[in-house]
C-alpha cells in the first residue's frame, strides 16, 4: 500500500471516512463534484483525524444510479476526472497517512459495459453467458426488483429477457459462469496492485441465485414478490465467497468491507470469522429500525428507544462473537441520522454529538459519513421532480399504488430519501456552502448557512472524539477492549464498558427527548467528553439530559 507500514489486522485501528464524490466538492465549477475537489479537501480530512477514505464510484458510468452502474470497472468517469487525477490523489493521501479504499461493484454492470453490450449484439456470443437471459415468450417468474417492477427485462426483437435484481439497466453478473469470475478477479488485482488499501463490496450477498428461479406468492398489489428470498444470501454463495477471497484478497493485506445485507446473525462468523470472506461487514438490523423493510418505505415503524437499543445490543454482540464490526449511523443509502435517531426539537449540534459518542465508541471500526461531523439533517422537498434517487422515486410510485396520498408518499420519501445524505457538502456559509460556484447538481438542504464546516461545534467534538481514539491514554482500551453493555439503565439510556486488562472506560447515551436519571455502581471518575457542556455528571446518582452522551471512568 504505497510504503504505508501495516501489521496483518491494521484495519482495526482506523477510522474511515466515507465520501460521496459528486457533492463532495467541485474543484472545477460545473456543480458536480470531483476527484480534484477530493484532493482540495485532504488536509481537512487530516485535520479531523480520519485515517482511512472510502470513495463511493468514481468508475465510468451513464449514473442511472450514480455510480453504482458501473460501463468499466477500470475507467474514471469524466465527470470525476481522469487516472491521472485518481493517481494524484492516492499519491498525496499517501503522503498524509491517509489510505484509499474503493468500492467494488461485482454483483452488476451498466448495461452500458461493453460485456453487456456484445451479449445483446450476438446471442451466441461468449458474453451471453456472462449475464443471465432466460429464453420464452412470457417472464421466467414473479421477483420484484429492489427498485420496483419485474427483474425482467425483455430483450429488444428476441424471445428473451435477462435478470435485473436492482434497476433494468443494471443487469446482473452471472456468477455460475467460472470464465466471468476469472476476469472480474484479474479486474480486481490490478486495482490492489496499484496501491489502493482495498475496498467496499456492494450488495455481495445478491451474486448467488437460486438456479430454480421459480415464482413465490406475491406479497404487494402488483402482483409481484421481492426478489431477496430467491436471490440474497443463497446456499452455494460461500463457494463463490470463498474463491473471490482466495484469488485476490488473500493476495494482499488490504482491507474489505462487505455490505451484506441478508445473513442472520449465526452465519457472521462465515463472513468475518478467522476465516471469514470479509475483514469486517456493515450490519443493518439497526440502521433500518424506521422501516419494515429497506426497499419499501411506506412500511414504517412505531419504534421505541428500547427496541432500538436492543437491536444495537444484539448486532454489537453478534459482531464480536463472529470477528470484527464495521460501525456506522449513516451513509449514502440512509437518511441523516440525526433526522432519523432524535426528534423533531431536539435536532441540535448537542444531539448530533450525543449520537455520534454513542456509536464511535463501540467495539470495531468507526465509518464516518461525509457531513454527519457537521451534523447535517434532512433536506424537505415539496415535489417528486426535485428528487434525483431513483429509489425515492419508486418509493413515491409504489406507496400512491399500495393506497396512500401523494402527500403521505412525498412524507414517506422525504424521511427516507437517499438523497437526503447525497445533499452536497457545505464548507461556509456563502452561497451553495463554498461546494461550487455555480448551482449544485442536486439542491442543498436548508440549513446550510447555519451548519457548515467553517465553525462547527460538532465538528470539533468528531476530532475530539478521533484523538481520543487514536491517540490518548485511553485508546488501547477504546481500540481492542471488550464491550459490556451495562442492564440497570433506564430503557432510554444505552450504556457499554470499553474493557482491556484491568482498565475501563464507560459510555452513557440518552437517546430519548425526556430527562434520564441514572444510577452508577461506582461513582464517575474522570470525564473524557460531554456532549452537554451545561450539565456535568458526577458522583453515583445524576440526571442525562435529552440526547446526551458522556464517556467517563
Amino acid at each position: 500500500m504505497n510504503n504505508v507500514e501495516t501489521t496483518k489486522d491494521w484495519w482495526k485501528e482506523e477510522v474511515i471516512y466515507q465520501v460521496y464524490p459528486k457533492s463532495f466538492n467541485d474543484s472545477n465549477d460545473d456543480g458536480i463534484g470531483d476527484l480534484q475537489g477530493i484532493r482540495e479537501k485532504l488536509p481537512y480530512l487530516k485535520d479531523l483525524g480520519i485515517t482511512t477514505l472510502w470513495i463511493c464510484p468514481i468508475f465510468t458510468s451513464p449514473m442511472v444510479d450514480n455510480g453504482y452502474d458501473i460501463a468499466d470497472f477500470e475507467g474514471i468517469d469524466p465527470q470525476f476526472g481522469t487516472m491521472a487525477d485518481f493517481d494524484e490523489l492516492l499519491a498525496d493521501a499517501n503522503q498524509l497517512g491517509i489510505k484509499i479504499l474503493l468500492d467494488l461493484v461485482i454483483n452488476h454492470t451498466s448495461d452500458e459495459h461493453q460485456w453487456f453490450q456484445e451479449a445483446l449484439k450476438d446471442k451466441h456470443s461468449k458474453y451471453r453467458d456472462y449475464y443471465i437471459f432466460k429464453e420464452g415468450k412470457e417472464r421466467p417468474n414473479n421477483w420484484r426488483s429492489i427498485f420496483g417492477g419485474s427483474v425482467w427485462e425483455k430483450v429488444p426483437g428476441e424471445d428473451c429477457y435477462y435478470l435485473h435484481v436492482f434497476d433494468k439497466r443494471q443487469p446482473d453478473l452471472n456468477w455460475e459462469n467460472p470464465e466471468l469470475r476469472q476476469e472480474i478477479y484479474a479486474m480486481i488485482n490490478r486495482w490492489l496492485d496499484k496501491g489502493i488499501a482495498g475496498f467496499r463490496i456492494d450488495s455481495i450477498t445478491f451474486i448467488k441465485k437460486d438456479q430454480d428461479y421459480a415464482s413465490l406468492p406475491a406479497d404487494g398489489v402488483d402482483g409481484l414478490v421481492s426478489c431477496k428470498h430467491k436471490t440474497r444470501n443463497r446456499p452455494g454463495i460461500e463457494i463463490f465467497l470463498n474463491e473471490l477471497k482466495r484469488e485476490t484478497f488473500e493476495k494482499y493485506n488490504c482491507v474489505t468491507v462487505g455490505e451484506a445485507p441478508g445473513v442472520p446473525y449465526d452465519e457472521f462468523s462465515q463472513f468475518i470469522g478467522e476465516d471469514g470472506y470479509f475483514s469486517m461487514i456493515f450490519d443493518f438490523h439497526y440502521a433500518d429500525i424506521d422501516v419494515e423493510s429497506g426497499s419499501d418505505w411506506f412500511k414504517r415503524t412505531n419504534w421505541t428507544t428500547k427496541e432500538f437499543k436492543e437491536l444495537l445490543i444484539n448486532s454489537q454482540e453478534a459482531l464480536q462473537a463472529a470477528g470484527w464490526g464495521a460501525n456506522f449511523i449513516e451513509n449514502h443509502d440512509q437518511p441523516r441520522a440525526l433526522s432519523k435517531l432524535v426528534k423533531e426539537g431536539f435536532q441540535t449540534a448537542e444531539a448530533a454529538a450525543g449520537i455520534g459518542v454513542m456509536y464511535f465508541f463501540l467495539r470495531g471500526t468507526p465509518f464516518i459519513y461525509q457531513g454527519q461531523e457537521l451534523g447535517m439533517v434532512n433536506a424537505q422537498r415539496e415535489q417528486i421532480s426535485q428528487f434525483d434517487d431513483i429509489s425515492s422515486i419508486d418509493n413515491y410510485h409504489r406507496s400512491i399504488q399500495e393506497g396512500f396520498s401523494p402527500e403521505e408518499a412525498m412524507n414517506f420519501v422525504n424521511l427516507r430519501s437517499r438523497d437526503n445524505s447525497r445533499t452536497p457538502m457545505p464548507w461556509n456559509n456563502q452561497q451553495f456552502g463554498g461546494f461550487s460556484k455555480v448551482e449544485p447538481w442536486l439542491e442543498m438542504t436548508e440549513e446550510y448557512p447555519r451548519v457548515h464546516a467553517s465553525e462547527n461545534s460538532v465538528l470539533d467534538m468528531y476530532k475530539q472524539m478521533i484523538a481520543l481514539r487514536q491517540h490518548s491514554a485511553i485508546s488501547p482500551i477504546l481500540k481492542t477492549g471488550s464491550i459490556r453493555f451495562l442492564t440497570d439503565l433506564p430503557d432510554n439510556v444505552l450504556g457499554y464498558a470499553r474493557e482491556l486488562e484491568n482498565d475501563t472506560v464507560y459510555v452513557l447515551t440518552n437517546l430519548s427527548p425526556e430527562e434520564e436519571a441514572v444510577t452508577l455502581a461506582d461513582e464517575i471518575g474522570e470525564i473524557y467528553l460531554n456532549t452537554h457542556a451545561i450539565n456535568e455528571p458526577a458522583g453515583k446518582e445524576f440526571t442525562l439530559l435529552p440526547y446526551q452522551s458522556v464517556l467517563f471512568n
